[in-house]
């Protein structure tokens, strides 16, 4: 298994390697390890679903 870190998967996100890292402290991304201060992530790791929106809105 491929393990990137939160700046290779910021790239790949297309979102900020602080708000991933946030999201590993918060326990919102599955397989992700700390190894010191870096976190590694399974290179295969779906990005977690945004959870200031529970539904779409009006229906």
């Amino acid at each position: 298994m491929e393990y990137l870190t939160t700046v290779e998967m910021s790239k790949k996100w297309n979102i900020s390697s602080r708000r991933i890292g946030v999201l590993c402290t918060e326990g919102r991304i599955e397989g992700a390890v700390k190894k010191g201060k870096m976190w590694l992530i399974p290179g295969d790791t779906q990005k977690p679903a945004d959870a200031r929106f529970k539904e779409k809105r009006g229906e």
